[in-house]
């Protein structure tokens, strides 16, 4: 089995834009570079939304992407192809017949993986292998992606760019880019909510919910939860809460206790 060489890289925003700010991203672009200008595979690995197709398509910036599941089209492609970015090669249903086919067509591979559980063909198929963390344990790659992201959905929704959205607000990093584009997309729409954008939306949400007979306290949540979460983090207690509200402390107790499992 041929050496593997680990390394850690970052996230990026679209295709061959590889964003870097941490140290470790920094040093990852410095050997993706590099691997511009050699004639080896290299395999990326690590969770769902961490760049890794990004960074593949950084190193080979004009092969085509296939899904390893979409086997007969795949195999059709090496037929043709001098280079090719084949994602979650973990899940090929025939490895064997695959890695034949990548040598018998002298096919350049960047293969990605969301598994570390690999077999001992991909690993012999890959010289070079790039580990991505993800990306809380790169915080201020996070903070250059909450920026790419605020550009292009006022790119994409104009409206006036506010790149201080965010400065009150924890990023969602549960599914790494996947979660925090989303929340930067839904936070930038949101800064210029009306009243009635909000009052449609909830109304197009309730259509498709409503019918039973305890719909009224099933939704009431929907109106509660924010508005208690809101207001801790405001006044930054239970008691002002309450006062602000008007509510009896008691009441307010209760109704924190009734939508735990979303505070």
């Amino acid at each position: 089995m041929k050496d593997v060489v680990v390394l850690v890289a970052a996230a990026a925003v679209d295709a061959t834009n590889f964003l870097t700010s941490s140290e470790a991203s920094l040093q990852a672009k410095k050997t993706a570079s590099l691997l511009k200008t050699l004639n080896v595979n290299a395999l990326i690995t690590g969770p769902q939304g961490i760049g890794k197709k990004t960074l593949a398509s950084y190193i080979l910036p004009n092969a085509a992407v296939y899904d390893a599941l979409n086997f007969e089209e795949l195999l059709i492609a090496l037929e043709s192809s001098n280079e090719i970015i084949i994602r979650n090669i973990h899940l090929s249903p025939n490895i064997q017949r695959l890695v034949k086919a990548i040598k018998t067509n002298n096919v350049r591979v960047m293969a990605t993986s969301s598994s570390n559980q690999l077999s001992d063909e991909i690993e012999e198929l890959c010289s070079i292998k790039i580990e991505l963390p993800p990306l809380r344990e790169r915080m201020e790659d996070v903070t250059i992606l909450i920026e790419a992201f605020l550009a292009e959905a006022h790119q994409l929704f104009g409206g006036e760019k506010n790149n201080n959205i965010f400065e009150s607000i924890t990023p969602d990093l549960s599914q790494n880019g996947h979660s925090l584009r989303r929340q930067v997309m839904i936070t930038y729409l949101l800064q210029e909510i009306t009243d009635n954008d909000l009052i449609e939306l909830l109304e197009n949400y309730f259509f498709d919910k409503l019918g039973s007979k305890d719909d009224y306290k099933k939704f009431l949540y929907l109106y509660e939860v924010p508005l208690i979460k809101s207001g801790l983090k405001k006044f930054k207690s239970q008691l002002q809460l309450a006062d602000k509200l008007g509510l009896n402390r008691n009441t307010l107790r209760k109704k924190i206790a009734e939508n735990k499992k979303y505070l």
